[in-house]
C-alpha cells in the first residue's frame, strides 16, 4: 500500500531518528533541514545529527543506569543513531563517545540512501499547510526565530527558553604527557575493555585555587537580551559552577577521586581536570564538563594555565547558545500530538528532554506513532516502567503532578514506576542488600522490568522494511 508522506521538520538527532523509523514501518518521509541553507549558532556543517556540545552519550551500563537502559531500548527498537554510535564509538571508559564527524556523516549517508526518505534542503519558516497533514517538528533548542514566534502564536504559550554551553576540544599533540597521564577513574573498563580512556590533568591546592581567581576575573559573554533565561543545571558553564563556592569543581568535574598519577604516585591531587577522545583517530580530545561563556580570547590564557595544558592548541574554542523548548505537559498529548492541532507532532529536545539520546529517543517514538497512525493504527505510549515511557509520561503530563515549573529533564531512574517484587538477598551470601549494593540491585530489577517491558511494547511494530 502506498501512503501520504510524513514532513519532518528538523534534521537534528530527532528528526533523523523519527525519519529512519517511520520509513522502516513502510511510510515515506520528507526531511526537511534548513542547514546550509541557513546557519545556527552551534552548528558547523550540513550534515544530519551533527553533534554540537559533547561527544558523549554518556553511560552505557543498561543494568545501572537509566541512560544505558535508554540506549538499548532504543537499539532494540533498531535506532540509527544507536547504530551508528556504536560503528564510530571512541574509548570513554564506561561512556559511549563517538567520532562526531564520522558519526554525522554515517548517519546523513544511511538516510540519504534509504528508498523511503527524502531530504530537502532550505527553512520552514511558518506553521505547515493544511495539505501536509502529518508533521513532526523537530528542530530542536536552535528552532529558526520565525518558526519560533509561529509556534509560540499558535500554542498562546510563552516560549521557555534556557542557556546551553560547550566545552573546548583540544589536539592531543599539544597536550604534555610528562605532566598528564591516562587513566579511567577507578580504573573501569568501557565497552572495548579500555582502562585508560581520559587524559589526566592534576592541579595541587594553590593551582587550583589561583585557577579559580583568573576564572572569577576572565571576561565573559554578555547576554542582556537573554536576561531572565535560566542555565540547565545538567551543562552548567566552568565559571557558573565556580561561582557557587570553591568546592563546587571539585565534587564536579574536577574531582580527584579514582586516579593516581603515575608522575608522583605518592602525591593526592587536589583537582584533576579530565580530557575524553573525541575522534576515532584520537587527535582531538574535549575538555570534560569545561563547557564555557569566558570569551573566546579569554578561554587560552584561562585555560592554559592546567598543568598539562600550558601549550594546548584548540581545534574548537568553548561557546554558549539559547535553548529553546515548548511547555510539553499542558501543549502535548501521549503520543506527542499538539492538543490544539494534531496534524502537529513535536519530538527531540524542543519537548523538554535533555541530552542527546532523550532527543533521539523522543525523535524514535514521534517517528512510530506518525508511521503507526498513518497505517490506521492507534500506537499507545511504551510502558511508564520503560526508559522511553518515563521519559513521554514525564513530558507530557506527569511533571505537572508533581507540581512546579516544567524544565528540561535527563532520564533517571527517579521518572520510573517504584518496584517492590526484586530478589532483595545477595544469593551468593544469603544476606539482604545493603546501602549502595541495594540501590544497584533495584536499578537492575528495574532495568530487567524495562526491557522486558520494551519487547512487548516493539512485538507489536513489525514491518517488512524494519530490518533494513
Amino acid at each position: 500500500m502506498t501512503y501520504s508522506p510524513i514532513h519532518i521538520i528538523g534534521g537534528g538527532m530527532a528528526g533523523s531518528e523519527a525519519a529512519w523509523q517511520a520509513a522502516n514501518l513502510g511510510v515515506p518521509v520528507i526531511l526537511h533541514e534548513m542547514r546550509p541553507t541557513r546557519a545556527t549558532d552551534a552548528h558547523h556543517t550540513g550534515d544530519l545529527a551533527e553533534l554540537v556540545c559533547s561527544n558523549s552519550f554518556r553511560s552505557d551500563d543498561h543494568e545501572n543506569n537509566a541512560v544505558g537502559l535508554l540506549h538499548e531500548e532504543m537499539r532494540r527498537g533498531n535506532g540509527i543513531i544507536m547504530r551508528e554510535a556504536a560503528n564510530h564509538q571512541v574509548p570513554a571508559g564506561s561512556a559511549l563517545a563517538v567520532d562526531r564527524d564520522a558519526f554525522s556523516q554515517a548517519v546523513t549517508q544511511a538516510l540519504q540512501t534509504h528508498p523511503l526518505i527524502t531530504i530537502e534542503r532550505g527553512e520552514i519558516d511558518h506553521i505547515p499547510p493544511p495539505e501536509w497533514d502529518s508533521v513532526i517538528i523537530a528542530t530542536g533548542p536552535l528552532t529558526s526565530p520565525a518558526l519560533a514566534e509561529k509556534i509560540k502564536d499558535l500554542t498562546g504559550e510563552e516560549e521557555l527558553s534556557f542557556f546551553d554551553a560547550i566545552a573546548p576540544i583540544i589536539y592531543l599533540e599539544s597536550i604534555d604527557m610528562s605532566r598528564a597521564w591516562r587513566q579511567s577513574r577507578y580504573d573501569k573498563p568501557g565497552p572495548g575493555g579500555d582502562t585508560a580512556a581520559y587524559i589526566n590533568c592534576p592541579m595541587d591546592e594553590a593551582q587550583y585555587l589561583n585557577f579559580l581567581q583568573t576564572l572569577e576575573e576572565a571576561p565573559k559573554t554578555e547576554f542582556k537580551d537573554w536576561e531572565g533565561t535560566p542555565y540547565f543545571e545538567g551543562c552548567l558553564p566552568i565559571e557558573v559552577m565556580a561561582s557557587r563556592g570553591p568546592e563546587t569543581l571539585r565534587y564536579g568535574p574536577m574531582k580527584p577521586v579514582g586516579l593516581t598519577n603515575p608522575h608522583q604516585p605518592d602525591v593526592k591531587a587536589h583537582a584533576i581536570v579530565q580530557l575524553r577522545q573525541d575522534n576515532k583517530l584520537g587527535t582531538l580530545w574535549n575538555m570534560v564538563g569545561f563547557q564555557t561563556k569566558l570569551k573566546h580570547g579569554a578561554q587560552k590564557d584561562v585555560f592554559r594555565q592546567i598543568p598539562g595544558l600550558e601549550n594546548a592548541e584548540f581545534a574548537r574554542l568553548g561557546g554558549i547558545h539559547r535553548n529553546t523548548f515548548i511547555n510539553s505537559p499542558r501543549l502535548l498529548d501521549e503520543s506527542l500530538r499538539l492538543k490544539k492541532k494534531p496534524s502537529l507532532r513535536f519530538a527531540g529536545q524542543i519537548t523538554g528532554v535533555e541530552g542527546y539520546v532523550e532527543s533521539a529517543a523522543m525523535g524514535m517514538l514521534a517517528g512510530r506513532f506518525a508511521a503507526m497512525e498513518r497505517m490506521g493504527r492507534q500506537l499507545p505510549p511504551p510502558p511508564p516502567t520503560t526508559a522511553l515511557g518515563a521519559l513521554v509520561m514525564h513530558i507530557t503530563g506527569g511533571h505537572l503532578e508533581a507540581g512546579g515549573t516544567f524544565q528540561p529533564m535527563n532520564v533517571n531512574f527517579g521518572l520510573f514506576p517504584e518496584i517492590t517484587d526484586y530478589e532483595k538477598v545477595n544469593p551468593e551470601t544469603g544476606k539482604r542488600w545493603r546501602g549502595k549494593d541495594k540501590g544497584r540491585a533495584r536499578k537492575r530489577a528495574m532495568s530487567a522490568r524495562a526491557l522486558d517491558d520494551i519487547g512487548v511494547w516493539l512485538s507489536d511494530q513489525v514491518s517488512p522494511e524494519s530490518q533494513m
